[in-house]
């Protein structure tokens, strides 16, 4: 067996860029092969150059630029919302079983509920504009959110409590300078994830009452069958997604380098 395919051996990055370089390599090589090739009408799939070709025409007809920012406005907004509550409850909830008891059933009973059924609800409380969409993400995000940090921090090694103690910590310490440090790094590593979720409820806020936005954009080109402007339109969310996964791993590594190796 080759040894690249060791389990859990890690990759060297040098290794590692280059294999994701030939993913994205072949995924277009396929894209080409079926549009090109005639196998699958323009209808229904773009080829790559009348996407590229749709994309520019969106950036300098129809002012695609201030879709994204709008669009990447609702993300970020909606989703620090949910991270500036989650995180610490979850924290809480983790850390103390009490809170942990008070709140799993109800939380774990409002993760199941789909964001995109509180839409009716929202336009009724909140009107079409930029809060809607918000709370749509919010929602979406927020209660996903509470559980992954309550598991992080109430899986830490208990022997590092045990050991806080016995040196003296007292209840906020350990909190503070034990479960902590050693919980950050993941928790770092579920706001990756949620953010990436985060993408998902924006596009399907901005299909209702939106009049600029990513999302809007797609169904607009939908109306027109513009398979191109819509594929486009997927093409630069998972480009902004990539970019943003690409800090969130960077900022991680800077922030907690005692988590590097895990």
């Amino acid at each position: 067996m080759s040894p690249l395919f060791t389990p859990l051996k890690p990759v060297a990055p040098t290794l590692r860029t280059v294999l994701g370089i030939a993913c994205f390599v072949l995924f277009f090589l396929g894209w080409g092969i079926a549009t090109y090739g005639g196998f699958v009408k323009p209808l229904f799939l773009a080829s790559p150059g009348d996407t590229l070709t749709a994309g520019v025409a969106l950036f300098r007809e129809f002012g695609f630029a201030e879709d994204i920012a709008v669009t990447v406005w609702r993300v970020f907004a909606g989703f620090v919302m949910a991270a500036a509550l989650a995180v610490p409850l979850g924290i809480l909830m983790g850390a103390f079983k009490p809170v942990e008891a008070f709140f799993e059933a109800f939380v774990s009973f409002a993760r199941y509920l789909p964001a995109s059924a509180f839409i009716p609800l929202l336009i009724l409380w909140a009107g079409v504009g930029e809060l809607q969409k918000i709370l749509v993400i919010f929602i979406g995000s927020v209660f996903q959110l509470v559980i992954m940090v309550t598991v992080i921090v109430s899986g830490i090694r208990s022997d590092l409590v045990e050991a806080a103690y016995t040196l003296g910590a007292k209840r906020d310490g350990v909190v503070l300078r034990v479960l902590l440090p050693a919980a950050s790094p993941q928790i770092f590593e579920a706001l990756r994830l949620v953010l990436g979720w985060a993408w998902t409820y924006v596009i399907v806020a901005e299909l209702v009452g939106a009049s600029r936005g990513i999302g809007h954009m797609i169904i607009d080109a939908q109306r027109f069958l513009d398979t191109g402007q819509m594929i486009f339109g997927i093409f630069i969310i998972g480009v902004i997604g990539l970019i943003t996964d690409l800090l969130f791993r960077a900022l991680n590594a800077r922030l907690f380098p005692w988590a590097r190796g895990r």
